[in-house]
This record gives structure tokens, C-alpha cells and sequence, in this order.
């Protein structure tokens, strides 16, 4: 998965100014190991308050609060489903002083089983069972908020750096509304880009190495 010497805090972006602005709040789920706490990251970095694996129990419109919030909700939370999440979305989006967004992270099942091997990390799901059996458990757990996310990221060819822009490309904090365009260059040998909206062949080009 993919961006991240100084020891010193990120800076904070300001609070929105004006009442009538509607504060970003932004609820992080998908596959475990699909890159939850790189983009978590990614958004305080931002300027956004994070919070990780908030028990749904308390995923309610913060009252008081003047600074964008970023929250993830995965597999690991108490009480967790599918359903009990989009009815805590419905209900956060009848709000109409918060801008509500959800992020859906997904990867190849291979990918997964690497970096979950490669940390020697066990899956949250199976706990005293290989890896795959969790997978296949947290999919058919999740199924139905891909199609309900308003932004889907694929991390399995995301290094974490690419990860981090993609988070700032849609939710900086100071980016003017309009058109935002992020290009990237690949090769054919590995694939078609998996984020890509656009792809250009560049191939009748003459290659400058």
C-alpha cells in the first residue's frame, strides 16, 4: 500500500469560519489491511481530529465540535455491521451542519494475505485460522458499503505515499471546489493503474530513457 524528518505536529488547518459551513466529517472503513490507518493518518496530517475504531455506539453528531473529524469504523469495532453502519450514516447526513463522506478501502486478496504474512499480523476475523478464512469473512461483512461509499479506493498497487495523495486530493482541507486532476504514469507490463478514472496510451511517444 501508499506517502510519509521533522518530529514537529502537522500544522492544523483553521476551523471553518462561518456557521453556515458545513464541517467535513469523513467515517474510514473496508478490508482490514487495505490501508485504514495510512489514510486515518493521512486526513490528521490534514488538519482533520482522527479517531480509530470508535464503538458505533457512539458514532453520533459531535455537539460542540469546530474542527473537521475523521473517524474509521471497520471490522474490529464493537458491535459492528454493515447495516448498523449506513443507518448511523443516514442519520449523521439528516444533520444539516455536517458534510458527511464515506470511504471505502478494498485490495486483492493476495495482496492482503502478503502484508498481513509480511507483518506477521493475524486478521482480526480469524484469529486461530489462516488469513484467508478472515478475508472471506470480512467481505461477505462489509458487502453493501462499496456501493454506498462515496469515494472507493483499491490499495493493491497503492504505495503509501500514492495512498496519501489521493486522502489530499479529495479531502484537503484548503482546496478550492472544482475540477482536481491527479497524473499518473504506469506501465502496460504491470498493469492498468486500478485508481485510474482516465487512461491515455503514451506508447507512439518516443521514449526519453
Amino acid at each position: 500500500m501508499t506517502t510519509q524528518a521533522a518530529a514537529s505536529a502537522p500544522a492544523r488547518a483553521p476551523a471553518p469560519a462561518a456557521s453556515s459551513v458545513r464541517l467535513p466529517l469523513i467515517l474510514v472503513t473496508g478490508l482490514s489491511g487495505a490501508g485504514h490507518s495510512t489514510a486515518l493518518r493521512a486526513l490528521e496530517d490534514l488538519g482533520y481530529e482522527a479517531v480509530d475504531n470508535l464503538p458505533l455506539a457512539f458514532l453520533t453528531a459531535p455537539e460542540g465540535f469546530d474542527r473537521p473529524m475523521a473517524i474509521a469504523v471497520d471490522s474490529r469495532t464493537r458491535g459492528f455491521s454493515a447495516e448498523a453502519l449506513l443507518e448511523r450514516i443516514d442519520r449523521l447526513r439528516g444533520d444539516p451542519a455536517l458534510r458527511v463522506s464515506l470511504v471505502f478501502l478494498t485490495c486483492s486478496d493476495d495482496v492482503l494475505q502478503r502484508r498481513f504474512t509480511e507483518t506477521r499480523r493475524r486478521h482480526p476475523l480469524a484469529l486461530d485460522r489462516p488469513v484467508a478464512d478472515g478475508i472471506r469473512q470480512e467481505r461477505v461483512l462489509l458487502d453493501g458499503l462499496a456501493a454506498a461509499a462515496d469515494l472507493v479506493i483499491d490499495s493493491s498497487d497503492l504505495a503509501i505515499a500514492d495512498l496519501k495523495r489521493l486522502m489530499q486530493g479529495h479531502f484537503g482541507l484548503d482546496r478550492q471546489p472544482g475540477l482536481a486532476i491527479a497524473v499518473t504514469s504506469f506501465s502496460y507490463r504491470n498493469g492498468l493503474p486500478r485508481e485510474a478514472d482516465l487512461v491515455f496510451d503514451a506508447r507512439f511517444l518516443a521514449n526519453p530513457h
